[in-house]
């Protein structure tokens, strides 16, 4: 048995999908199980990271788990405390979804908030495996508004470049480590195959979606705005910025082989990502 945490998530909904295919059992764990369309013969069970009874309960049994905690400075004992829950039930690998940068100073406070949820697996006393991903191709379906609606998309990081992962591949990562041991103690910083600008991911979406795109920086202060009129708290809405800032400044430029070293395969392009999902930006 595989728990997969966060199974309605962007990385665990696909690592459900990808452990079923291979017929290992799974167990997904939502909040909402009534929420998540689950593969046929996946067990679905609500877990809520705050209610320890419901967490013991669904990492009973298991032999493996995947842990995607709740990313925020409210969330940094939540992260800790999954990765416990997970040891006291008897879980004897554990994989914990992280970030790019987690741990480097000059990411500022962003940096900081994994680290916790990475120490306690690292010190579970179980095989563990830590992957640091980079920033995920999928965030730029949030563009499909603006597109929509005939506007610009925004761009907060300037002309910083990123090694823009496919979430398939971070999955597929996960997946593997979920099923052997031999990536314990390993700790994996997931990129794409090059480093690229907001605006190279426009110009790819564009040439797959076959009209132009363009593109409108946006000061971070006026981001930090809109921030808090969405309700994000000060701390929070800081820590994301400082993270934007980072990679404006270079600090993100990073293209690793791991995906490569663990799938025996290049990660996928941006420009792949686009082709695969374009129909998600033509509502």
């Amino acid at each position: 048995m595989i728990v997969i945490t966060g199974a309605t998530g962007t990385i665990g909904s696909e690592v459900v999908r990808q452990l079923s295919v291979r017929g290992v059992k799974v167990r997904a764990v939502t909040r909402n199980p009534e929420s998540i369309e689950a593969p046929e013969g996946v067990e679905v069970v609500r877990g809520d990271y705050a209610d320890t009874e419901s967490m013991a309960a669904a990492f009973a049994g298991a032999e493996a788990a995947f842990l995607v905690g709740l990313l925020g400075p409210d969330y940094i004992e939540l992260d800790r405390a999954l990765a416990t829950a997970a040891r006291e039930a008897g879980v004897q690998r554990l994989v914990k979804l992280s970030a790019i940068g987690t741990g480097d100073p000059a990411l500022g406070p962003v940096g900081t908030w994994h680290l916790p949820g990475e120490q306690a697996v690292r010190e579970s006393g179980v095989a563990w495996t830590i992957l640091r991903p980079s920033s995920f191709a999928s965030n730029t379906l949030s563009w499909s508004a603006p597109l929509a609606a005939g506007q610009p998309v925004p761009n907060m990081t300037g002309e910083g470049r990123q090694g823009v992962i496919d979430p398939r591949d971070v999955s597929a990562v996960a997946v593997q480590a979920l099923l052997s041991n031999r990536h314990a103690g390993q700790i994996y910083t997931l990129t794409g195959p090059e480093a690229i600008t907001t605006r190279d991911q426009a110009d790819a979406l564009a040439a797959a979606l076959g009209r132009t795109i363009e593109v409108a920086d946006i000061p971070l202060e006026l981001a930090r705005g809109f921030m808090l009129d969405s309700g994000m708290s000060e701390q929070f809405a800081d820590g994301a910025l400082a993270g934007q800032a980072f990679v404006r400044d270079g600090g993100n430029a990073v293209v690793t082989g791991d995906v490569e070293e663990v799938l025996g395969r290049a990660p996928r392009t941006y420009a792949e990502w686009a082709r695969d999902h374009a129909e998600a930006f033509k509502g």
